[in-house]
């Protein structure tokens, strides 16, 4: 039984995704969730459109239709929601750092530049596209000491390989930066105050 009177499907909505930042998102927000990650390889999935100069924004669409597609086909007849979100240092692409010391060098990178975090989804019932988009913030870090950055891998811990930029703007990762434009679903990785809209069209939320 659904028990949220904003939400009007008799089943919750298909999350493609293991993002416990998405799920809260989608919860807090009211919206019930059903978490049934992708079974795809992301870096393998992308690796043609990297090799062909696709811009990031359209890597980001392309992986979140392709996981909302691939758990689609697991759940007949129900809502599915994919997502994904790539970080730009200009034409540069990040991925998610494997160790701490991966995470120092992304960190490297971005200190004192501004960089962009453009978050896609797509909402799928079946093969058919309800609706898809992507959004983007932008973010400024401020200079960053070998001290600070010490002091913050401690803290963070293994926190740090578990986003691509390396930081949780939730937490202690806002001490990184000087400038954020952008809502914060966005740079959390989904674009919510899009998809609320599509799901308002789509019947099951409350307008």
């Amino acid at each position: 039984m659904i028990a949220h009177p904003l939400w009007r499907s008799p089943a919750p909505l298909v999350l493609a995704s293991n993002s416990a930042a998405r799920r809260v998102l989608l919860q807090e927000a009211g919206i019930p969730v059903e978490v049934s990650p992708a079974p795809i390889d992301e870096r393998a999935v992308e690796a043609p459109l990297r090799a062909a100069g696709a811009a990031p924004e359209a890597v980001a669409a392309h992986l979140a239709a392709a996981k909302a597609r691939a758990v689609a086909l697991r759940h007949p007849g129900r809502l599915v929601l994919g997502a994904d979100q790539v970080l730009a240092l200009g034409d540069e692409m990040f991925t998610k750092p494997e160790d701490r010391a991966a995470a120092r060098r992304h960190l490297g990178r971005l200190a004192d530049r501004a960089h962009a975090l453009h978050a896609a989804l797509c909402l799928m019932r079946d093969d058919t596209v309800v609706f898809e988009t992507v959004s983007t913030a932008r973010l400024t870090m401020r200079p960053l000491s070998d001290a600070f950055l010490d002091a913050y891998l401690e803290a963070e811990g293994d926190a740090v390989c578990g986003s691509v930029g390396a930081y949780r703007l939730e937490g202690i990762g806002i001490h990184l930066f000087s400038r954020i434009e952008g809502d914060q679903p966005t740079i959390l990785g989904l674009p919510l105050l899009a998809l609320l809209p599509a799901l308002r069209q789509a019947g099951v939320l409350l307008g």
